[in-house]
C-alpha cells in the first residue's frame, strides 16, 4: 500500500518503549506461584501473536478463577514496580518522532492500562510528539480486534484507509489490517518466529520508518 497518509498511529509497548521484557518478567513470576511455567516462546505465541491472556494457562490447568484473578492483579502491581524503575525508549524512536512531528497527526493506540502507560512515560519525553492517546480503558475489545484502531479513526475524524499503523506484534498487525489500515512492523525482542506475513512492510528500526514516511510525503 502506498496511498495518501492522513495520520500515523503508534503502538506503545515494544514499539515506542521496551516494556515487553518487564511485562514478561512480572507475568512469569506470578504464574510461577500457580505452578505454570512461562517461557519466552509461549509468551510470544499465546500473548503477542494470538492476543490471549497468559493467565488463561492457569485456568486451563484447573486453577480457580478467583485465585487466578488475584494473581493477575498482583502481576499488575509487580509490573508497576518494574516500570517505575525506568523504561528504555527503543532505538531511533526519538529521532523518528522528531523528524515526523508537525508533518502528520500522530497518536498512540495501546493495550496498556492508563496508569501503567502514564507511569512508563513519566520521563520518556515522547508524549509531546503525539496528539492523542487511547489506552485499554478506551475500548471494549483489545488487539487483535480492530476496535481500538477503528475508535482512533472515528474519534479523530480519520479515514481508516489513510492511516498508517506502526506495530511490533502480530496481534497488533492483525488489528490494524482488520481495521482497513496500512501497517508496518518493527520487530522487537519477542518478534514472531514466522515474521509478519500480514504486515505491509517490515522495518528494521524506527529510522527506516522515518525515511520511508518522509519519502511518501514529498510532493
Amino acid at each position: 500500500m502506498s496511498g495518501m497518509l492522513s495520520a500515523i498511529l503508534w503502538d506503545n509497548d515494544g514499539t515506542l518503549v521496551d516494556t515487553e521484557p518487564l511485562y514478561y518478567r512480572a507475568t512469569q513470576e506470578l504464574l510461577a506461584t500457580l505452578d505454570v511455567e512461562l517461557t519466552p516462546e509461549l509468551y510470544g505465541r499465546v500473548g503477542l501473536d494470538e492476543g490471549h491472556s497468559m493467565f488463561d494457562l492457569a485456568l486451563a490447568r484447573g486453577v480457580g478463577r478467583d485465585l487466578v484473578e488475584q494473581r493477575r492483579e498482583e502481576r499488575n502491581v509487580r509490573y508497576m514496580e518494574l516500570i517505575s524503575g525506568g523504561v528504555p525508549v527503543r532505538p531511533g524512536i526519538r529521532e523518528c518522532l522528531r523528524s515526523l512531528h508537525g508533518r502528520l497527526p500522530m497518536g498512540i493506540v495501546t493495550s496498556s492500562r492508563r496508569d501503567h502507560f502514564e507511569r512508563m512515560h513519566v520521563d520518556s519525553g515522547l508524549l509531546p510528539y503525539f496528539d492523542f492517546v487511547l489506552t485499554q480503558e478506551d475500548s471494549r475489545k483489545t488487539k487483535p480486534d480492530p476496535e481500538p484502531y477503528l475508535l482512533a479513526a472515528s474519534r479523530y475524524g480519520l479515514d481508516p484507509a489513510s492511516c498508517l499503523v506502526i506495530e511490533d506484534t502480530r496481534r497488533g498487525v492483525l488489528a490494524a489490517k482488520r481495521a482497513g489500515m496500512e501497517c508496518w512492523a518493527i520487530p522487537s525482542s519477542f518478534a514472531p518466529t514466522n515474521g509478519f506475513p500480514e504486515a505491509d512492510r517490515v522495518c528494521s528500526n524506527a529510522t527506516a520508518v522515518a525515511v520511508e514516511v518522509l519519502r511518501r510525503l514529498r510532493p
